[in-house]
């Protein structure tokens, strides 16, 4: 796969992480204080770190995008029992980042490290 393509992919995960992790902060706005809220904060920080760690060239951050996102998909379909729209979203989101990421480690697994 050429290089360019790899970029882009990686690109399009880190945007897709860093939106979410941005409108995971930005619901604390349109829903009450309590325990979920401070929660969704948190997991928006996590998601925007992994959206600037993707930005950059690092595999590890290709691992933590991967587990992070598959945490909270599976904790999400579990928990759940009527998904919202937007909560389908964000579990859309999360299942592309997850094959995104994949994709890109699979590629980049015999590259030399930076």
């Amino acid at each position: 796969m050429p290089d360019h393509l790899i970029n882009t992919l990686r690109l399009l995960a880190a945007i897709l992480v860093t939106f979410s992790g941005a409108g995971k902060v930005a619901s604390l706005w349109f829903r009450e204080l309590d325990q979920q809220a401070v929660a969704a904060l948190l997991l928006g920080t996590v998601y925007l770190i992994i959206g600037l760690g993707l930005f950059g060239q690092s595999r590890f951050t290709l691992f933590v995008a991967i587990s992070v996102c598959s945490l909270v998909s599976l904790y999400t379909l579990k928990s759940i029992a009527v998904l919202e729209p937007l909560q389908q979203a964000g579990l859309v989101a999360d299942l592309i980042t997850i094959v995104l990421s994949t994709t890109v480690l699979w590629h980049v697994r015999n590259r030399p490290s930076v």
